[in-house]
């Protein structure tokens, strides 16, 4: 993977030279298409094809099981418009198939619904067939009448194979006629999950499917734990910045940083090991991960969309700490980005009567963790309840680039400098064809052990057809906590070329006959574009000719109205704040750019708002003649430079208080339990020294509204919400505002209010949060509660007539 890396002394710039990459193997693993298959798939050595060309897919997981059969379009199509091009999802053995021979796949276990209801969106579908998925189940998935059977189960048992296939058998016969060589938007197919030493046992699962039927061009087995993946499976991997399941005495994990550098090592020995050594006794040494093969991909299904908390460890990773990840895992080579959890979701309900203990995984079933009941909200970028979080946005930045070039990067090679454990070392890779590339750059890590800012930096790229790039022509300062990719010779037309840039390739799209391309800047970096040859430059840049190029800077401010004019194209330039509100999208027949600061997608052509505020504001470009909106006034448009924005006033939106002032309650924590095969602190059965807090709230605060979610800030250990006596929601404490959706509660919560337990913080019981939060006073705090009025606008665009 790695070039040639001459490195002169900082002060004096980074020097590296990159080479054009040998073609990659074909035909060498059992995987993709036939030759002349309709948008036939391949895996080569260093790529996945399709259609003859590289493909970089992006593949959300999202639980269709754990999510309101209601909510699937809305959430599939945030997945979409987050720049997703496929969603992955478990099909969890123990929700389908409660007791032997009952299979269930009605309401919300509708497989085939939810992958016809992706491919509507535009979605491609990985299916996660199992048998054992884990996903922080109760017995991993398994039902609990195949474990009381005592079968030597994730083997070749022929008495476990057999309720495999009985297993498989019905989960295939929800995807006839969905699979990709029929033209449907099944993909992709993994078979069991972190299985490190069957390796002969995976081999019979993928030929178990295909004997009953399947037939998909990529099948996958996950990778990390120096998993023994046989040559019939592609392996894939994961890479998460924290992890609830760590001891409580681990500050950090130990490959977490690791994450951070760009590397061309691909497993991560962390995820997955509390099971090997609770459940199997084996500890793996870390000397034992692989650094690559050569004959395989760098593919992931696992970057940590966010992070689930335990009982005993509630990690708070941030929207920043996920996207730096995902783009350091680009910048070491990745051509597949996979994100666990892209939408979080609810644990179902015990589908069997008389179950002792929930659906998760517990210490009372063996596994040594316990999480939530309930809540399986993982902070992901799209939440339980819907909640479109600040990484969805930072996301989609990435996802848009790789939608515009991803053919390009799949292609690439990364050269890695700067990868030491140093936290004052400069950090930077290269990924380049030999003729154009991406220079990546970062002085990001968590707060845990972040890195120092970068003065002076300037960085040399010397290409294989004797071109030489510096970017930027004058070192620059680097501040802390940015991570960058900056674009090397990217062509803009076929006639203007931008030799280098210290701002990011976002998207670009055709508007009326030119090209408009989109650049982000980076706060406290000067933006410089550097293009080839003698160009004039016009807009909001300034240019200046010499040694063979045309140096342009900025004549105002970095922003939607920051338009380069040059010949044949626009380079638009957004402010960090502009580029996270940016979407591009097909609306009213024709692809836009879009930029809204309420989260959207779009439903038949037009687009779906969902603010949680009382206004909205909404731009477009190119611009149509009007819009219309289903609920709310809109303000007759204003031209935004090339934009032309509607503001859209909501009145159903924004935040009702229910309490405000903070209330501390009256509380006794129940005495430390461990318990579990690593003997971990328990979540907390006895209750009966609980806070007691009932919440009333007002009708009109529940009514005439898409979705209405208490949300409540306090301090503690452990809350549970109850309406009447139901259990609705749960929450361990970890820094984070507690969402209850009450949707479904409305006439219930209106009538008779809604009941909190509380447990108080102790200290003293050894429960890991995450630095930024510890110092917490034993006890229970209520700071507020609040109702959160989600409403839902539909907003069409088109000439007014047509809506006569």
């Amino acid at each position: 993977m790695n070039d040639d890396v001459l490195q002169a002394p900082p002060r004096a710039g980074h020097r590296v030279r990159v080479t054009t990459p040998p073609e990659p193997r074909r035909d060498h693993l059992p995987l993709g298409e036939p030759a002349g298959s309709p948008d036939r798939i391949e895996v080569t050595s260093r790529w996945i094809g399709r259609a003859g060309r590289p493909w970089f897919p992006v593949t959300g997981e999202i639980h269709y099981s754990r999510i309101p059969r209601e909510r699937w379009p809305e959430v599939l199509g945030h997945a979409r418009a987050g720049g997703l091009d496929s969603v992955a999802t478990y099909v969890f053995w123990r929700a389908h198939e409660p007791q032997p021979g009952d299979f269930r796949w009605d309401g919300d276990l509708d497989l085939r619904a939810f992958v016809e209801l992706a491919a509507s969106h535009g979605l491609d579908v990985v299916v996660r067939l199992g048998p054992w998925a884990h996903g922080e189940s109760r017995l991993g998935g398994f039902p609990d009448w195949l474990v009381e059977r005592g079968l030597r189960t994730r083997t070749d048992d022929p008495a476990y194979l057999d309720l495999v296939r009985a297993f498989y058998a019905q989960s295939i016969a929800q995807l006839t006629g969905l699979t990709h060589a029929e033209g449907g938007p099944v993909v992709a197919a993994q078979v069991d999950n972190e299985l490190y030493d069957q390796p002969a046992h995976l081999a019979t699962l993928r030929r178990t499917a295909e004997d009953l039927g399947l037939r998909v061009p990529l099948w996958t087995a996950t990778g990390w734990g120096g998993a023994q993946v046989p040559h019939t499976l592609l392996p894939v991997y994961s890479a998460y910045a924290d992890g609830f399941w760590e001891d409580s005495r681990t500050e950090w994990p130990e490959f977490a940083a690791a994450h951070f550098r760009y590397s061309p090592v691909r497993d991560d020995l962390s995820v997955g090991a509390d099971l090997r050594e609770a459940l199997d006794g084996i500890v793996l040494d870390p000397a034992s991960v692989p650094l690559e093969d050569d004959a395989l991909p760098f593919a992931t299904c696992e970057l940590g969309g966010g992070m689930h908390v335990a009982y005993h460890r509630r990690p708070l990773v941030t929207a920043a700490d996920v996207a730096a990840l995902a783009l350091a895992k680009i910048g070491s080579g990745s051509i597949w980005q996979g994100y666990y959890m892209y939408a979080g979701g609810t644990q179902r309900t015990a589908a069997v009567p008389g179950q002792v203990g929930g659906e998760q995984e517990s210490h009372a079933t063996g596994y040594p963790n316990d999480v939530p009941e309930l809540t399986y909200d993982f902070w992901a970028p799209v939440g339980e309840h819907g909640q479109v979080r600040p990484h969805h946005h930072a996301l989609r930045r990435q996802h848009l680039w790789l939608q515009a070039e991803g053919e390009r990067l799949a292609a690439m090679t990364t050269t890695v400098g700067g990868g030491s454990e140093r936290t004052d070392e400069l950090r930077w890779a290269v990924r380049s064809d030999g003729r154009r590339g991406y220079l990546f750059l970062t002085t990001y890590q968590p707060e845990r052990q972040p890195l120092t800012a970068q003065d002076g930096v300037q960085v040399t790229v010397a290409f294989d057809d004797g071109a030489e790039v510096t970017v930027p022509t004058v070192p620059v300062d680097l501040p802390a906590g940015v991570s960058l990719a900056w674009p090397l010779r990217y062509a803009l037309t076929p006639d203007v070329e931008l030799r280098g840039a210290t701002a990011q390739v976002v998207t670009r799209l055709a508007v009326d006959g030119d090209e408009v391309v989109v650049l982000a800047a980076t706060a406290g970096v000067p933006v410089e574009l550097v293009l080839d040859g003698d160009v004039p430059v016009g807009g909001a840049g300034q240019g200046e000719h010499r040694d063979g190029a045309t140096v342009v800077e900025l004549r105002t401010p970095p922003g939607p109205t920051c338009v380069v004019v040059l010949p044949g194209v626009r380079v638009l330039v957004l402010d960090d704040a502009s580029a996270d509100r940016l979407y591009r999208l097909e609306v009213g027949g024709r692809e836009r750019l879009v930029l809204s600061d309420a989260p959207l997608y779009v439903e038949d052509g037009a687009l779906v708002l969902h603010p949680d505020t009382g206004r909205a504001t909404v731009s477009l470009l190119p611009p149509p003649v009007a819009v219309r909106a289903s609920e709310g006034r809109v303000t007759e448009g204003r031209d935004d430079g090339p934009w032309r924005t509607w503001s859209l006033d909501v009145p159903s939106g924004g935040h009702r208080p229910v309490l405000t002032g903070a209330r501390p309650l009256d509380a006794t924590a129940p005495e430390p339990v461990h318990g579990g095969p690593m003997d971990r602190l328990s979540a907390p059965t006895d209750w009966s020294g609980a806070a007691h807090l009932r919440v009333a709230v007002p009708r009109d605060a529940l009514d005439g509204v898409d979705r209405a979610l208490l949300r409540i800030t306090w301090r503690g250990d452990a809350g549970r919400a109850y309406v009447g006596e139901r259990l609705v929601s749960d929450h361990f404490w970890h820094g984070r505002p507690w969402d209850v959706d009450l949707t479904p509660w409305r006439d219930e919560v209106a009538a008779g209010g809604l009941r909190l337990e509380l447990l108080p913080w102790s200290a003293g019981a050894g429960v890991w949060v995450d630095p930024t939060v510890r110092g917490l006073d034993d006890g229970v705090v209520v700071d507020a509660v609040d109702v959160v009025r989600v409403a839902r606008v539909r907003l069409e665009v088109g000439e007014p007539g047509a809506w006569s």
